[in-house]
């Protein structure tokens, strides 16, 4: 039951931290998604189509960098037997990125610092994605991209109907799949909220969310 609590709350602090990131580099960084990277593919046509042609390119950056901080994460799990180690890498990259807006991006728009700081949330969500695939027990499902996750509810809620709602694990596993689309989804709320206000500089918070979760699960190991 125990370890079933630290699935159920690793779940969904990790999904709102990806959906939490990805909104705030898309409303404060010109439409950049940073954990759903291949949906700045659509971005970077639209914009490229629209002649916004330095954002446009920009988008594609994000590629090359999420591939190499999945690589890294796939070489700190070889060296380490504690898998919530990438968490508390990913969190303190976040929180850097966070306390370099805060120092730095005090001028409204965008600049090369900006695109900096959202290089360096693309490079943590990278991180997460690998954690993602290395520790797959660790958690419910995937984290960063919900399209899986929403497929396998609505294979678990017709199911669900289909016995009258007597089919106990596909109850349990639509429970489960709604812990990580209902912190996704309170977590791109949130993001937008904050990173309205305050920008790129509201990137430290998850990144402090992480640290303390390694330091409550992992640091043990």
């Amino acid at each position: 039951m125990e370890n079933q609590n630290k699935i159920w709350m690793v779940s969904l602090l990790l999904s709102a931290v990806a959906g939490y990131c990805d909104t705030v580099t898309f409303v404060s960084a010109g439409s950049i998604f940073s954990a759903h990277v291949t949906g700045n593919f659509i971005v970077f046509a639209y914009q490229l189509i629209k002649g916004s042609e330095l954002q446009a390119w920009v988008k594609l950056l994000t590629f090359p960098v999420f591939i190499i901080s999945v690589i890294v994460g796939g070489r700190i799990a070889l060296k380490t037997a504690n898998p919530y180690k990438l968490l508390l890498v990913e969190g303190m990259i976040l929180l850097l990125s966070g306390l370099v807006s805060v120092v730095f991006l005090r001028i409204p728009g965008l600049n090369w610092l900006s695109y900096v700081v959202v290089m360096m949330a693309v490079f943590a969500m990278g991180l997460q994605n690998a954690f993602g695939k290395l520790y797959a027990k660790e958690t419910f499902g995937p984290t960063t991209m919900m399209t899986g996750n929403v497929t396998q509810a609505s294979l678990d809620l017709g199911s669900s109907i289909a016995s009258a709602f007597n089919d106990n694990l596909s109850k349990e596993s639509l429970r489960k799949q709604g812990v990580i689309i209902g912190g996704f989804l309170l977590g791109c709320l949130a993001g937008a909220l904050t990173a309205k206000m305050f920008g790129l500089s509201v990137l430290l918070l998850p990144g402090i969310g992480l640290i303390v979760c390694y330091l409550s699960n992992g640091s043990s190991k």
